[in-house]
């Protein structure tokens, strides 16, 4: 769609509440504003049963779906036109009658070490307490570092600054994309390099999510894509999804583009760290998924298949 044809005069964007999410809805209202200066764009905030249930870890209450469900309801009422996500917390199989419709550049992928007493992981002492909300983060502590204790950390970005800096844990592990966004990147004390800490899939990336039959719409987001980085979370969903990935899933991938050719890694592993394949494929970018797929079926082959029929006897 050109910028200069006439759009929807009103653009509704929902999102939760948070104070990250709203500086991503945000940082997507001042992207539209800029290709379509002549509609009013508005933000819908909402509070999420994910963001009220804080109790218990995610894997243990139906896992990322619960951050989205109000806000693809708003999409589906007629309330919002869109919804804005980190691409890291939608789940691999959209929702019947949505879709992805852009995909933003991507911020550092990294996680990032947290803590007011020290400066990396190697610096902390047998027992320290390491707040983390994902398997993934768990199962790379606990096996690079039996010796700490590891326990669930859940809540938004302030929340769980606020448990660190109240003496509730010795360090935490957050994605830095949040930190920087948020213009707390100080607060960073380290940060984990993917050969340290895998990335989950699609961090560090804001995913708009649209009413797939709004053609409209779909069209109007199409500036904000960035296909460099779709060719990437293509692959690296692709991944997922074929492995079953979810919350109750240990599971990451990570794709860049290097000589013109994608090249995607990836791991599944036990909570405890004790079981943990990994592997990496190469490819054309515009092949992420296949890409995905064929790195996934290898690490079947190698032994996943086991990993994923202890964690569904587990559930």
């Amino acid at each position: 769609m050109n910028p200069a044809e006439p759009v929807q005069s009103r653009i509704v964007i929902a999102s939760r509440e948070s104070r990250l999410a709203l500086w991503q809805a945000e940082h997507v209202r001042g992207c539209l504003m800029e290709s379509y200066p002549r509609s009013r764009i508005e933000i819908l905030g909402m509070t999420t049963r994910g963001d009220q249930i804080l109790d218990r870890p995610l894997s243990a209450i139906g896992g990322k779906g619960l951050f989205i469900k109000e806000l693809e309801l708003a999409i589906q009422e007629g309330r919002a036109d869109l919804a804005v996500h980190s691409m890291k917390d939608l789940p691999m199989e959209m929702p019947a009658g949505f879709a992805i419709a852009a995909i933003s550049a991507r911020e550092n992928p990294c996680d990032a070490f947290v803590s007011n007493r020290f400066a990396g992981l190697d610096e902390l002492p047998a027992k320290a307490v390491v707040g983390t909300s994902s398997l993934r983060r768990e199962a790379i502590l606990r096996a690079g570092y039996p010796q700490l204790v590891i326990r669930s950390l859940r809540g938004n970005l302030d929340t769980r600054l606020r448990k660190l800096d109240a003496g509730e844990y010795d360090a935490i592990i957050l994605a830095a994309a949040g930190l920087i966004r948020l213009g707390l990147a100080a607060r960073i004390r380290s940060i984990l390099t993917p050969e340290q800490s895998l990335p989950a899939p699609g961090q560090g990336v804001l995913g708009i999510e649209a009413a797939s039959g709004r053609a409209d719409i779909m069209a109007l987001l199409e500036p904000l894509n960035d296909s460099e980085t779709a060719h990437c979370v293509r692959a690296e969903r692709a991944f997922s999804r074929a492995l079953g990935g979810s919350c109750q899933v240990p599971l990451a991938a990570y794709a860049l583009l290097d000589s013109g050719h994608l090249w995607l890694r990836g791991f599944i592993a036990t909570p405890d760290g004790k079981q943990m394949i990994a592997g990496e494929q190469y490819g054309a970018p515009e092949d992420g998924e296949s890409i995905g797929r064929l790195l996934a079926q290898r690490l079947r082959e190698q032994g996943a298949e086991v990993i994923l029929e202890q964690l569904a006897s587990c559930q």
